[in-house]
C-alpha cells in the first residue's frame, strides 16, 4: 500500500503543476529550466548530506566496492537516465508554455501506454487480459484527444517517450539508496547543461517571485515526486506506476476547463472518461493478478 500511496502521491503533485508554471510563462523555457536544475541540485545535496548522511555514505562506498562491470552499467544506467530527465523536463516547460497545458495533458495520456510496452517488451513484465484491456482503453482516448491536434500529438509522443524510458530504467537491481540515485540523475542532468548556461536570457529581469517560484518547483514539483516515483518502482512493476500517471493528466485536464478556461471538446470528455475506465480496470487487474499468484504460492 506504502509504494501505491508514493506514486499516486508523486503524480496528484505533478497534476497541479501548471498553477506555479504558468506565472513564468513570460520566460523562456530553456531559462526556467537551467535555473530550476540549479536549484535542485543544490537543494538535493544539501538534503543529502544533512537528512540522510548514512544512506548517502553507505551509497558512496556501495560504489567503491562495485564490479568494474557493474560499474560500467550503472554509469551507462545513470547518464541515459539524466539525458531522458533533462529532455522530458524542458520539452514539458517548453510546449506548457508555448502550446498548452491540453498539450501536456495529452503527452501524459501516451506516457503510460509507452511505459507499459517498454516494460513488457524489455522488463518482461507480465500483464493479464485486464491490464491488456486497460492500455487498449487508453489508446481509444489518446487517438480521441489527438483527433485534430497532430501537431500537439508529436510534441507530446516525445514528452511521453521520454519519460516512459526514465520510469524503465529505474527499475533495476542496483543496490543504491533512491534518494542518492535522484541526486546523481539531477547533478549529471545539471552537468549536461552547463554548456547552454550562457544561454539565459537576461533581457528579462528576475524577480524575488520568479526565484520563489523556482524553488517551489525545484523541490516541491522536482525532488519529492521524482522520489516518491523511484520509491514506488521498489515495491511496484513498471507498468503499474506508469499507468496511475494518469492521475495527473486527469488533474491538469481539470485545471485546463476549470481554472485557465480552455475550450473542451466532447472528445475530450469521452477520453478522460475511458482513461479513468482504464486507471480502475488496471488496478483492479493487477491486485487480483498479485493476490492470485500468492494463494497458488501458498498452496
Amino acid at each position: 500500500m506504502k509504494y501505491y500511496l508514493s506514486a499516486v502521491l508523486g503524480f496528484l503533485i505533478w497534476g497541479t503543476f501548471a498553477l506555479v508554471l504558468k506565472p513564468l510563462g513570460a520566460y523562456a523555457a530553456l531559462d526556467i529550466l537551467i535555473h530550476r536544475v540549479l536549484f535542485a541540485s543544490v537543494s538535493i545535496v544539501i538534503a543529502c548530506f544533512l537528512f540522510r548522511r548514512k544512506q548517502t555514505l553507505a551509497s558512496i562506498q556501495y560504489l567503491r566496492n562495485l564490479p568494474k562491470k557493474q560499474l560500467k552499467n550503472l554509469l551507462i544506467n545513470v547518464i541515459g537516465s539524466a539525458i531522458l530527465l533533462a529532455l522530458n523536463w524542458f520539452l514539458f516547460i517548453y510546449v506548457m508554455n508555448t502550446v498548452s497545458v491540453n498539450a501536456t495533458s495529452l503527452a501524459y495520456l501516451i506516457c503510460p501506454i509507452l511505459t507499459t510496452v517498454l516494460a513488457s517488451i524489455f522488463l518482461k513484465e507480465h500483464l493479464n487480459k485486464g491490464q491488456w484491456l486497460a492500455v487498449a482503453l487508453s489508446v481509444v482516448s489518446c487517438i480521441l484527444m489527438a483527433y485534430g491536434h497532430f501537431i500537439d500529438l508529436f510534441y507530446s509522443f516525445v514528452i511521453a517517450l521520454s519519460y516512459a524510458a526514465y520510469l524503465v530504467l529505474q527499475k533495476n537491481s542496483f543496490q543504491l539508496d533512491k534518494f542518492v540515485t535522484l541526486t546523481i540523475h539531477i547533478l549529471v542532468s545539471t552537468l549536461l547543461l552547463l554548456p547552454v548556461l550562457g544561454m539565459i536570457d537576461t533581457s528579462v529581469p528576475k524577480t524575488n517571485d520568479f526565484y520563489l517560484l523556482i524553488m517551489v518547483i525545484a523541490i516541491g514539483y522536482t525532488i519529492i515526486p521524482l522520489f516518491l516515483n523511484i520509491y514506488a518502482l521498489k515495491g511496484l512493476d513498471s507498468s503499474v506506476v506508469g499507468i496511475l500517471l494518469y492521475l495527473n493528466p486527469i488533474i491538469s485536464f481539470f485545471l485546463a476547463i476549470l481554472y485557465y478556461k480552455e475550450s473542451i471538446t466532447l472528445f475530450q470528455i469521452i477520453a478522460f472518461s475511458l482513461i479513468f475506465l482504464a486507471i480502475i480496470l488496471f488496478n483492479v487487474s493487477y491486485i487480483y493478478e498479485r493476490r492470485k499468484t500468492k494463494r497458488i504460492a501458498s498452496i
